[in-house]
């Protein structure tokens, strides 16, 4: 029987996805291992998995040269990017990466996560392709009183970071000081969802799932609830096909009474993930299925109104220093 060791780079406090990959091997009736990276020591997930790697952090020189010295060594078949930083540098080096170690890498093209990364280049494509964006205000000097309130936010920014409603022209003067390359949109009112889509290494999709934000914490959802909003479901499909993405990803959108405006794409497993693999759009044996050999047709079998309610959690550990 073939092993699948799958390495979850920058794993942090993703203790979830963890342990739903060793569920997922395990229901499957797989041999393999969970390998977890981080740049701190400390890092919850690393004492739930199988095995724990320390790595130098994202911009160091030896980043790439790290990740495949763990691949060879854990005979890694496929790695997981979990955090913004980190993609660009692994989808400009996938093919380096993959030929020099056998193992898959989770990660889109180069083009898409530069589009993906950068909040104007992503209202860029998004409109051009005939999808609704708060609209966006290139200069200062674009603003009238009656705009606000509005949005605004850093173009490479993640987790909510410098994320900041504007309600008049003090504040925004304010913000801007502190946020260096902004994006400035119209404040959306609406119902928020983050949609996990998966697709599989040939980008198509498998499973579509929204779920409605009902409480975020430091960016990340905290409270949602599973829905089966059929207008969200068509549209983020519809925008997917574009896109051509590969694996987890996550797009967040506000739906209006009559519209559905995009806010951003990750393309990644978001931190609320787990809540739809749940659901019974399991991304963790659908990419386990696929290592092994499975053809995956689109699923929309997962299970509709469930609230997943996030919480903290400790572990003690001896401190070997």
């Amino acid at each position: 029987m073939k092993t699948f060791n799958i390495l979850i780079l920058s794993s942090g406090r993703r203790v979830e996805l963890v342990k739903l990959f060793k569920e997922a091997i395990n229901e499957l009736g797989l041999k393999g291992k969970i390998i977890c990276a981080d740049a701190s020591s400390y890092a919850p997930s690393l004492f739930f998995s199988d095995e724990k790697e320390v790595i130098p952090r994202i911009e160091s020189p030896t980043f790439i040269e790290t990740i495949i010295n763990i691949s060879l060594k854990h005979d890694i078949s496929l790695i997981i990017p979990t955090i913004d930083t980190e993609l660009l540098p692994l989808s400009t080096n996938k093919k380096f990466i993959e030929k020099s170690t056998g193992a898959k890498v989770l990660i889109s093209n180069e083009n898409l996560i530069k589009i993906c990364r950068d909040k104007n280049k992503t209202q860029d494509f998004l409109e051009e392709n005939g999808f609704k964006m708060p609209k966006r205000f290139k200069t200062e000097e674009e603003i009238r009183e009656n705009d606000f309130p509005l949005f605004i936010k850093p173009i490479s920014g993640s987790s909510s970071i410098n994320a900041f409603k504007v309600t008049d022209f003090n504040q925004l003067k304010s913000y801007l000081d502190i946020i260096k390359t902004p994006i400035i949109q119209q404040n959306i009112v609406g119902d928020e969802y983050t949609v996990d889509v998966f697709c599989d290494f040939n980008s198509r999709i498998v499973s579509v799932v929204p779920r409605l934000r009902i409480e975020t914490r430091g960016g990340e959802i905290s409270k949602g609830k599973i829905v089966r909003d059929n207008k969200i479901i068509d549209e983020v499909s519809k925008l997917v096909k574009i896109m051509k993405p590969i694996g987890h990803i996550t797009i967040q959108l506000f739906k209006t009474k009559s519209d559905i405006y995009f806010i951003e794409i990750n393309p990644r497993f978001g931190g609320g993930a787990p809540m739809s693999i749940m659901s019974g759009a399991n991304s963790c044996k659908n990419l386990l299925r696929i290592l092994n050999g499975d053809q995956l047709d689109y699923n929309n079998d997962f299970i509709e109104n469930q609230i997943y309610l996030r919480f903290d959690s400790s572990i003690v550990i001896n401190d070997e220093n």
